[in-house]
């Protein structure tokens, strides 16, 4: 059975950092794709990062780009989302995504909180 597992959000000050880890069971993260997505209240889905199976290659919307790393860790076959210098405006349930290339995402994970407040 295919699973995503996210961890890692909580409460954070302005300007702290959280990693946020995806947790697959039933596949191997090697051979998909994986997103990060974030839902705000009141606001659509939006994607936040992603790596690709096929080249490793990654994406950053603007929003986060220089601030949020995506890393995979084959062996634990996991993918972790690691934010910095976080703002109020990052805000939202954190979810992560599998699919068979980007933009095809057939797996989600049930979403982890994370709020940015002092």
């Amino acid at each position: 059975q295919v699973q995503l597992v996210e961890s890692g959000g909580g409460l954070v000050q302005p300007g702290g950092s959280l990693r946020l880890s995806c947790v697959a069971s039933g596949f191997s993260l090697d051979y998909y794709a994986i997103g990060w997505f974030r839902q705000a209240p009141g606001k659509e889905r939006e994607g936040v990062s992603c790596v690709r199976s096929s080249d490793g290659s990654t994406y950053y919307a603007d929003s986060v780009k220089g601030r949020f790393t995506i890393s995979r860790d084959s062996a634990k076959n996991t993918v972790y989302l690691q934010m910095n210098s976080l703002e109020a405006e990052d805000t939202a349930v954190y979810y992560c995504a599998a699919g068979p290339n980007a933009g095809r995402w057939s797996d989600w994970g049930q979403g982890t909180q994370v709020t940015v407040s002092s």
